[in-house]
């Protein structure tokens, strides 16, 4: 079947579009740039504008199979000003009321739509567990996921089932976060953040893929879906994990003053809090996770 995937040259869209692609659907990546797509395997980039609106781009959604969207920019990408706050809410809300929109004017509307999200939606927690149940937080980043995951909501119609999908903090060498994880401990100077008691929603990119793959394929999937390993950790135990993994020390403590100093806002929420984020409804309804615990995720990353 044909699927579309919005942000499909991003560090989850590249290899969820490939991993399509070999299972043999047809993959048409829409982007705001020219060739983002350059390097994937028979995939086709369609250039889109997510302003809110539709275009040409939008015949691509009549008829699709399945529709995801990860379009959003980089929460991370530069520090926190009130204007990138706001580039960060509209990035995100602006796509996918775009999509939402082609959709409801689709005469073959896709029958799923996987819209992304994030387990900042529940706010920072300690040590209390985060299922798909939990309320929403109150800060930036729960009040960016509420607004983003109620517009990916409209979409839901007789036709269509919506899945917000929850990401925790994805493990790859290639991106994300790990990357700068690691460079601390090449120098031996790896440690936790903080406190370090703050939990680290973790998953590991291949069960990330498979997971949204298992979703656009298990209809009884609808809603919020939390996509993180059934075991999260603290981060003083992520931390001394990935330092056995690179048989590196894990003892010196990045302090929360000198984080805040450097990042701001973004410290507290993207550093010095967490969530406990359980994958609940996945599990109960029969999602397999190949790398549940962290010691295997980081193996198995590290020693490739």
């Amino acid at each position: 079947m044909k699927i579309v995937i919005a942000g499909g040259s991003g560090f989850l869209g590249r290899p969820l579009a490939a991993a399509l692609a070999r299972d043999g659907h047809e993959i048409v990546v829409l982007t705001r740039g020219h060739g983002a797509a350059r390097g994937l395997a028979q995939l086709r980039s369609v250039a889109w504008t997510p302003d809110g609106g539709t275009g040409p781009w939008a015949a691509e959604i009549d008829g699709a199979g399945a529709v995801v969207n990860l379009a959003g920019e980089s929460i991370a990408g530069r520090r926190w000003s009130d204007a990138q706050k706001q580039r960060l809410l509209d990035s995100r809300v602006l796509a996918t009321r775009s999509l939402v929109a082609a959709q409801r004017a689709a005469a073959a509307p896709p029958p799923v739509f996987v819209s992304g999200s994030a387990v900042g939606y529940y706010g920072p927690l300690g040590d209390e567990a985060a299922t798909e149940d939990t309320p929403p937080g109150s800060d930036f980043l729960a009040r960016v996921c509420v607004q983003w995951e109620a517009e990916a909501m409209h979409a839901t119609t007789a036709r269509t089932r919506v899945v917000c999908i929850r990401t925790g903090i994805v493990l790859e060498k290639d991106g994300g976060a790990l990357p700068q994880m690691l460079l601390p401990f090449k120098f031996g100077a790896g440690g936790p953040i903080g406190s370090g008691r703050q939990y680290s929603p973790w998953i590991h990119r291949d069960d990330w893929v498979a997971l949204v793959k298992w979703t656009i394929q298990t209809p009884g999937v609808t809603a919020a879906l939390n996509a993180t390993a059934p075991t999260p950790v603290t981060n003083r135990e992520f931390v001394r994990a990935l330092g056995r993994a690179m048989h590196r020390p894990a003892f010196m403590p990045a302090p929360a003053f000198a984080l805040r100093l450097l990042l701001g806002e973004m410290a507290d929420a993207l550093l010095l809090s967490g969530q406990r984020a359980l994958p609940v409804k996945a599990e109960r309804l029969g999602f397999a996770f190949r790398y549940p615990r962290v010691e295997e995720a980081l193996a198995a990353i590290l020693g490739r």
